[in-house]
């Protein structure tokens, strides 16, 4: 397990050596995306078209931020991740378009798991429950795009600063931290299973 310090726009070369376990810092822009955006990018991509953002070396983060209005424009107040899953029909696609990290919350699937090999990139688990602290490393709202989506909807372009832990929990050799601990917990089962059955007799 490594730490690492990386700034956007991210290379193949940044993640193409990281693994699953490394703890990854950000600084730079990251782009929050849900459902609603992600469906948007792909509908543009079909027709042809591109965002009006640049997925290149990009980060995607799976969350949808609070924001206030201010004398000085608009504030985050927290921004935690949401559940990934949710994104998997559309991820690969973004990936093979140049996203090179996806930050979010609960792994993702197969078809992402393949992009993330072919093409360079990382699944980055972010911690859950600390949506204020996520907020702390936001110096500020870069750009918002697609806001008749909603708040949380919309496209915020975040510039971050050395936001983070993250951990790499999907990398780009195949590696699955997710699958490693079901498949070590289902190696720890049957000796739980024989110390509840004593404890029981």
């Amino acid at each position: 397990m490594k730490k690492v310090s990386l700034t956007t726009p991210l290379r193949e070369v940044d993640v193409r050596g990281l693994k699953i376990g490394d703890i990854v810092y950000l600084t730079g822009i990251v782009y929050t995306a849900r459902d609603l955006a992600h469906k948007r990018i792909i509908d543009l991509l079909k027709k042809g078209a591109s965002p009006p953002f640049n997925l290149e070396g990009s980060i995607v983060f799976h969350a949808g931020p609070i924001v206030k209005k201010t004398e000085g424009g608009e504030e985050l107040v927290v921004v935690g991740p949401t559940t990934s899953g949710r994104m998997e029909p559309y991820e690969s696609t973004l990936i093979q378009r140049g996203v090179r990290a996806v930050v979010g919350k609960g792994g993702m699937g197969g078809k992402t798991a393949q992009a993330l090999k072919r093409y360079g990139a990382v699944y980055l688990a972010a911690a859950t429950g600390c949506a204020v602290i996520h907020a702390e490393a936001v110096k500020k709202i870069a750009g918002v795009y697609w806001r008749e989506l909603g708040m949380m909807e919309a496209v915020w372009a975040l510039e971050v600063d050395r936001w983070g832990p993250l951990t790499v929990a999907m990398d780009s050799r195949g590696g699955n931290l997710f699958r490693e601990l079901q498949r070590r917990a289902a190696k720890r089962l049957p000796q739980i299973y024989k110390s509840l059955m004593k404890s029981m007799s």
